[in-house]
């Protein structure tokens, strides 16, 4: 891209037909790099007059108003769906939104946060804008937050967290879609004139088939490296919409919140209705850029205690499912501590007596352990692996139900579902109801039992294995029924803070079916996730690609297998398996006891490898250097902030006759500094790709002018080096 496209496309948000006149006072919100710049009208209407690279405050007078709301409301607006929509008491539709004043707070030295507020013209009802800036990290957090005093209740039909609009010649919209074992795949198209909706209607585990995260190119298709891209994900982790609309002008209105779909929602006066946030960024160079500064933010601000060293496990579920006893995993614990892993987690199946968890059709809310599996308790293994060495990790699914288990006899005004309809189920289960404070307590307890009776427990696997249908509620009255949506997600997000607060050192697992919960309002309560139940290493490859467009991989749990894989049938080699594992946070599923002395020697070599290169996944920028959706040969490279180290991945995922010789040129390195080549786990007994480079000394700047150049030519071949600098 030229230099003169860059700089014309610096002011690309600056919006749509110009009034006769500027206004000289802005709203201006700025990050290290970009401003984002409100005006207000002569009308008193709040306009987003500018979104792009930093301006300097001594230029705003400078920015013209333009046509587009900040936050449009019903009313006069015909071209675009508005942001808001209300019935007042009176019964009037429309809402007129006026600009009353700002303030701004600065909570600590990189944040400030901006609060706009906007009064109906007539009615008693405000509506604050809130942008939350982070400065360093060039991300802005926006929500909203409705409050009213008019003498009756009023009812929200919509009600955005919030409003971009978009000046440009075209759009690309990068979005992520999939389902079950096959999460997080990517698809872009050009947007033309209408609406694109992006949106999920599930309550529970809403990301199963979509996520609320795109990539926004603007002017024309980016790439890794180069063009103008907006990057957004919503927080939030119940029911979620994002809209894209392209008016005839070619302007585009991006709204993005909860899905408004069976959620009006009756506010009373006073009370505050506050919306999820929309993190958002703006990049000039390229869809790289969205993604390392969305890492750096989440390792401060979006995941939990993400500082502290992420340990490897190794997991029972794909070698015993449900069938297991005591002495079976005393054998596993035993074989994880001589692996060299840091922990042992205990999956599904351990709990429940009167209706045994022995599959998936029962037991599930009778969290008291199993006493024909484990009579001696979850103590007794967890003091079993404290002798080994090894840490104890514990699988629990407490917002569900098995309609089979003492707690749906006891309760069975405590699940969702419809009045005056049959029970419908998924995976034989049934999702509690966390409308209902005494369900929140519940759920808590099955946590606090677990923690208070076995504190040593030191991992937990939160799962969430169906969605929402027959949606109803025993609990809210019959005019709030469409209030479930919404309550379900606010009273997970008020269990995980109570978690929180009295556990905030036990490390806690996101899963739902695989990558059906992920999202930062969840993470910020857990310190890593699980993506997909499908750990076949070639579809791994996709999958944590796209996840590392908004979510760091040192967070994403990636197991090492049995083959033929479990869901796939494929078989890859140990190594494959291993190294597209390690590139994210490793872990196991493949027992030791089901492997050759071989394969137990490359391993514990491979886990002890990790463990010397994992520092630099957790806290290194993420540069995705060949993508599987374009070529054959795929390479991804981390680089520590301070660029004395880098780890550099490359697959590749078909047999090629000829070979493959595409060059890695690598990037965030220093171009001073000399880097020597070191190859990280060495496939035993095979020649290393690597000889001519092994050891050897490369300036950064060769490195990344040069590139580094070495043939792959097998199927599932992989190679993964260190470069280290003096």
């Amino acid at each position: 891209m030229n230099a003169n496209r860059i700089v014309s496309l610096a002011s690309f948000l600056t919006c749509l037909v110009f009034t006769a006149s500027a206004q000289t006072d802005a709203v201006a919100i700025h990050t290290a790099h970009t401003s984002l710049v409100y005006k207000v009208a002569g009308d008193g209407t709040l306009i987003q007059a500018y979104y792009g690279k930093r301006i300097a405050d001594d230029q705003l007078k400078n920015i013209q108003t333009t046509d587009h709301e900040a936050y449009s409301s019903y009313g006069k607006a015909y071209v675009f769906e508005p942001a808001f929509r209300v019935v007042h008491a009176d019964g009037n539709l429309t809402t007129e939104l006026k600009y009353v004043g700002k303030d701004v707070t600065t909570p600590e030295k990189n944040i400030s946060v901006t609060r706009i507020q906007l009064k109906d013209s007539f009615y008693d009802l405000t509506v604050s804008l809130y942008v939350k800036a982070y400065q360093n990290e060039d991300i802005l957090e926006q929500w909203t937050e409705v409050v009213h005093g008019e003498k009756k209740d009023i009812v929200l039909h919509d009600f955005a967290s919030s409003q971009l609009s978009v000046k440009a010649s075209a759009y690309w919209l990068t979005s992520f879609y999939g389902n079950w074992a096959n999460e997080m795949n990517m698809h872009e198209e050009k947007l033309v004139e209408g609406s694109k909706i992006l949106e999920s209607k599930l309550g529970v585990r809403s990301n199963q088939f979509s996520h609320p995260c795109f990539l926004l190119g603007v002017d024309e298709s980016p790439n890794e490296n180069e063009g103008t891209v907006i990057g957004g994900t919503l927080a939030w982790p119940g029911s979620w919409r994002l809209s894209f609309e392209v008016d005839p002008s070619k302007n585009l209105r991006i709204l993005s919140g909860i899905n408004p779909f069976a959620s009006q929602y009756t506010l009373k006066a006073k009370e505050v209705f506050k919306t999820p946030a929309l993190l958002f960024t703006l990049s000039n160079t390229g869809k790289g850029e969205i993604s390392r500064r969305f890492h750096t933010w989440a390792r401060t601000y979006g995941i939990h205690k993400s500082e502290r060293p992420h340990m490897t496990l190794l997991n029972n579920w794909e070698a015993t499912y449900f069938d297991f006893n005591e002495p079976v995993l005393k054998q596993i614990i035993a074989d994880g501590a001589d692996m060299g892993f840091d922990l042992f987690l205990l999956d599904d199946g351990w709990f429940a007596n009167k209706y045994p968890r022995n599959n998936d059709d029962a037991g599930l809310g009778d969290w008291e352990v199993n006493k024909k599996k484990l009579p001696n308790g979850i103590g007794e293994l967890v003091k079993e692996a404290k002798a080994k060495n090894i840490k104890f990790g514990i699988w629990i699914e407490p917002e569900m139900v098995n309609p089979k288990s003492e707690l749906y006899e006891k309760h069975p005004d405590w699940v969702i579902t419809g009045a005056n309809r049959a029970i419908d189920v998924s995976r034989n289960q049934l999702v509690l109801d966390l409308s209902n404070p005494k369900v929140q307590n519940h759920v808590f307890s099955v946590v606090d039992k677990i923690l208070t009776e076995n504190p040593d427990v030191a991992y937990m696997k939160w799962d969430c294995n169906r969605y929402m249908t027959n949606v109803g509620s025993s609990f809210l009255p019959a005019e709030k029924q469409t209030h479930l949506f919404i309550k379900y997600a606010q009273g997970l997000l008020d269990v995980l803070k109570r978690v929180r607060q009295k556990y905030p050192d036990v490390v806690l697992m996101a899963c739902s079916g695989g990558g059906a919960r992920i999202d930062y309002a969840t993470l910020p309560f857990f310190d890593e996730y699980w993506i997909s139940d499908n750990t076949d290493a070639l579809d791994r490859i996709f999958i944590q690609w796209g996840t590392s467009y908004f979510f760091p991989l040192i967070g994403l749990a990636s197991h090492v297998s049995v083959v033929p894989n479990h869901i796939t049938k494929r078989i890859t080699p140990l190594k494959f398996r291993f190294d597209v594992a390690m590139s994210a946070k490793l872990g196991m599923d493949l027992q030791p006891k089901d492997m050759n002395a071989e394969d137990k020697t490359f391993s514990r070599s491979a886990i002890q490898a990790y463990n010397g290169i994992k520092h630099i996944i957790q806290s290194g920028d993420l540069y995705r250097l060949l993508s599987p959706y374009e070529t054959n040969r795929v390479a991804l490279q981390y680089a520590t902030p301070d660029k004395k180290e880098s780890l550099v991945f490359s697959y590749l995922m078909k047999k090629e006759i000829a070979g493959n010789d595409q060059v890695l040129y690598l990037k965030g390195l220093d171009p001073a500094k000399e880097y020597t080549v070191k190859e990280v786990n060495k496939a035993p007994g095979k020649k290393s790709r690597l000889a001519l480079l092994e050891g050897k000394k490369f300036t950064g700047d060769f490195l990344m002018t040069y590139g580094v150049r070495f043939p792959m030519s097998e199927e599932f071949e992989s190679v993964v080096f260190q470069l280290v600098s003096e």
